[in-house]
C-alpha cells in the first residue's frame, strides 16, 4: 500500500528564501531513491512551506528517512527553521475509483 507524507517547514523570519534553496537539491536526489513516487515542495499561504511525499512502502519510506538524502537535507536545514518539521503519515481511504480515491 503506497503511503503519502506532508511535512510542514515553518521557516524563521526572513529565512523562506534560504529553506527552499535547501529543500530544492532534494527533490531531483529523492526522486531517484527506490519507491519514491512523488517529493515536492509547495508554498502554504501561512508562510509554511509543504512537502508532499508518495511512497510505494512504508519499508522504503523508512529507508529513505534514515539515508544519505534526509542526513543532507537536516543538516542544510540547520538554524532556518522557527520549529520542528511536523511529518505526517497519511494512508489512502478507498472512495470513487482507485485512480480518484487516493494520491
Amino acid at each position: 500500500m503506497t503511503i503519502v507524507v506532508t511535512a510542514v517547514f515553518t521557516p524563521n523570519d526572513g529565512a523562506r528564501d534560504q529553506v527552499v534553496a535547501a529543500l530544492k537539491p532534494a527533490i531531483a536526489e529523492v526522486h531517484e531513491e527506490t519507491g519514491c513516487l512523488l517529493y515536492a515542495i509547495h508554498d502554504a499561504p501561512n508562510g509554511q512551506i509543504v512537502m508532499i511525499e508518495k511512497w510505494e512502502s512504508a519499508e522504503l519510506l523508512d529507508a529513505h528517512g534514515v539515508g544519505d538524502a534526509v542526513k543532507r537535507l537536516n543538516a542544510s536545514l540547520e538554524g532556518l527553521l522557527a520549529e520542528p518539521v511536523e511529518v505526517t503519515r497519511l494512508t489512502p481511504i478507498p472512495a470513487g475509483t482507485a485512480r480518484q480515491g487516493a494520491l
